[in-house]
């Protein structure tokens, strides 16, 4: 788990940090110029509460990596095209005037005040953003922790089921094979059944042939009976 004092000293804890430009808000207010994207020194050293001069010192020693983090000295014509666009916007705001640098101007990003952040030694707003940082990196660790627990529960539980399946499967085999035979005599005991349905079938038609003799039998006899009666 990492620490303040890491995190001051160690460039590549602070890159791993560079996404959660939200904790500046979290712990104060960041006033940005009219595009919402850059703030001016003057304006880092209100958030921070510290002096202009403390800002430019922290800036000129960590140039390199403040600039791959957003910030930049603008110069010539980009100082001019930045401040055509910042003066119509800050008229559009309503504003009287838009203060104006006379030779340079060096602005920064969310992400280059974050990276001060990590920076800045002398600032109870910078040691608060620093705590807000190591909080979350530590709810995540934590969060990370719970779930390789799970994780590893449920490898575990499955490593049971496999066991168990491999213990089932002769069983399983064997009950197959007695399902199969099952089924073979069912299908003969069917055949059979149809065989003594056809034959019951015959039966019955041998039945109604014989009851239908049996009728012209009677039928003979008592005319017979009768005539024998007459001839006496």
């Amino acid at each position: 788990m990492p620490t303040e004092v890491a995190l001051l000293e160690s460039r590549a804890l602070r890159v791993e940090q560079m996404g959660r430009v939200d904790v500046l808000d979290k712990v104060k207010s960041l006033v940005m110029l009219p595009d919402g994207i850059h703030v001016r020194t003057d304006d880092v050293a209100r958030y921070f509460e510290v002096s202009t001069a403390t800002v430019r010192r922290l800036t000129d020693r960590h140039q390199e990596e403040l600039a791959e983090n957003g910030m930049r000295l603008l110069r010539g014509a980009d100082l001019q095209a930045f401040h055509s666009d910042m003066v119509s916007l800050w008229v559009g705001e309503g504003r009287e005037s838009y203060p104006q640098a006379a030779a340079r101007l060096r602005v920064y990003t969310r992400r280059t005040v974050l990276n001060i952040a990590m920076l800045l030694r002398d600032s109870d707003i910078a040691r608060c953003v620093r705590a807000y940082l190591l909080d979350a990196e530590r709810d995540l660790r934590a969060g990370y922790a719970a779930l390789e627990h799970r994780v590893t529960r449920v490898e575990s539980c499955l490593a049971g089921v496999g066991a168990a399946l491999q213990e089932l499967g002769p069983v399983l085999g064997r009950m197959s094979h007695r399902l199969d035979s099952l089924d073979r005599r069912l299908d003969t005991t069917h055949q059979v059944v149809g065989a003594m349905s056809v034959r019951l079938g015959h039966v019955s038609e041998n039945v109604v042939r014989i009851d239908a003799r049996m009728d012209e039998i009677a039928h003979n006899l008592k005319d017979l009976s009768r005539r024998t009666r007459k001839q006496r």
